[in-house]
């Protein structure tokens, strides 16, 4: 039996939403604290892209080079202080090589400083609803207090999405040239995956190796974040793996039941196990108090690195979340379906299968529990039939599955709304 995901990589946080649907296709961590590494740019170029939309900038405007910007640490395009870079090609820098030099450019060139640019990223982030995200710089680099979550960060994508659609190609680029030398894209998933037109990746030791991706299928966009991967190759194919399969089970789902959880733990162990010497990363942010949420695994470390965001920081009142709709749907279903929680150990196209599968689960059961199959008649013009033993609470479901698992068995937990 796989160790629990969070027990063997305490870092690790998951998030796939379908964004034409509304609906949280899989989450595990979401609102746990992490480090958000490179994903930070993001934010740099919404704001780089809020100040071009308001005049502010122009893409062929030269950008100073300070002292301090050049002194960055790599990734980085090695610009000489007292130099220039065009604003076109700091947002190429800034999506493709993910330059933190180009970052500090462009953080003083919006803010005058760093620092007060991070705190107009704060500001940002809880105005757009990202009410656990704390900016300290403008590229990622390491600062225990610079973090955000799963939840926030897919908020900020789905942002930059919708409000700078003129300028949303930019974090679909694979390479660009800078003064004769050809940088290419760290993600390769853009490349790789099919229908994958963009985000980020980001790696600090203390953060492992992240990524946001967008990817689409006929009318169908979803998008995803993987955080804490031990490599960058089996954060890709995890990705790979939660699109894959958050893309079959959109195209599965009907309007009366609701898939609360798929689980994930097993496929990610397989391909990312842990290193016989692994560094000892710093110490696991402690996620912040949220509303509990059915879909959202918890996590409580007992080390807290991190200070609570500065109060004088944060909108009492934040601006409309894009997220918001689908999260108050999912607690809202959740709430209606108490008791109405089971497990799903397969689907078949017989129904008599189906039945005898279902009563095979239930033998390893500390209860006796009748199989319900569900009928999904949305595909095609042939039923499945969907082995289930419902009527559970959540943890009776959640503890089931475990149960059989650890006994070579397929299972998934679902909610059935009423």
């Amino acid at each position: 039996m796989a160790l629990p995901l969070q027990a063997a990589n305490p870092r690790y946080a998951g998030m796939v939403v379908d964004l034409d649907e509304g609906e949280v296709l899989y989450s595990e961590n979401a609102d746990a604290r992490r480090y958000p590494a490179s994903l930070t740019k993001i934010m740099t170029l919404y704001l780089a892209f809020e100040a071009l939309e308001e005049g502010r900038l122009q893409l062929d405007q030269p950008l100073p080079v300070s002292s301090q910007a050049a002194s960055m640490p790599a990734t980085k395009l090695w610009l000489s202080p007292g130099s220039s870079i065009l604003v076109d090609e700091a947002i190429r820098a800034l999506a493709v090589r993910s330059a933190n030099d180009v970052a500090v450019v462009m953080a003083e060139a919006l803010g005058g400083s760093e620092r007060r640019f991070a705190q107009l990223m704060t500001e940002k982030a809880r105005e757009l609803g990202m009410r656990n995200t704390t900016f300290r710089n403008a590229s990622g680099l390491p600062d225990d207090r610079q973090i955000t979550t799963a939840r926030d960060m897919v908020t900020l994508a789905v942002r930059v999405m919708q409000d700078f659609p003129d300028y949303y190609h930019y974090f679909g680029l694979q390479a660009f040239t800078y003064r004769g030398t050809r940088h290419t894209s760290h993600n390769r998933l853009v490349r790789d995956y099919p229908g994958a037109d963009g985000l980020k990746t980001g790696f600090i030791r203390a953060s492992g190796f992240n990524v946001i991706t967008t990817a689409k299928r006929g009318d169908r966009r979803l998008m995803a974040i993987v955080m804490g991967g031990f490599t960058a190759q089996s954060r890709d194919k995890h990705m790979a793996n939660l699109l894959d399969r958050s893309f079959t089970r959109a195209a599965l789902l009907d309007k009366s039941n609701w898939m609360a959880d798929l689980d994930f733990s097993a496929e990610y162990m397989a391909f990312a196990p842990t290193p016989s010497h692994t560094p000892t990363p710093s110490p696991t942010p402690t996620p912040a108090p949220v509303e509990s949420s059915p879909v959202v695994a918890s996590y409580s470390p007992e080390t807290a690195p991190f200070e609570p965001p500065n109060a004088a920081t944060q909108d009492p009142e934040p601006q409309a979340d894009p997220l918001q709709a689908f999260i108050d749907r999912e607690r809202a279903m959740a709430s209606r379906a108490a008791g109405g929680w089971g497990i799903q150990v397969g689907a078949f196209s017989q129904e008599d299968q189906a039945q005898r599968y279902a009563r095979e689960a239930a033998r390893y059961l500390p209860r006796d529990l009748d199989g319900q199959v569900a009928i999904d008649t949305s595909v095609g013009q042939s039923p499945i039939f969907r082995a289930r033993l419902m009527a559970l609470e959540e943890q009776q479901a959640r503890q089931a599955c475990e149960q059989l698992r650890s006994r070579g068995m397929d299972c998934m937990v679902v909610n059935a709304s009423l």
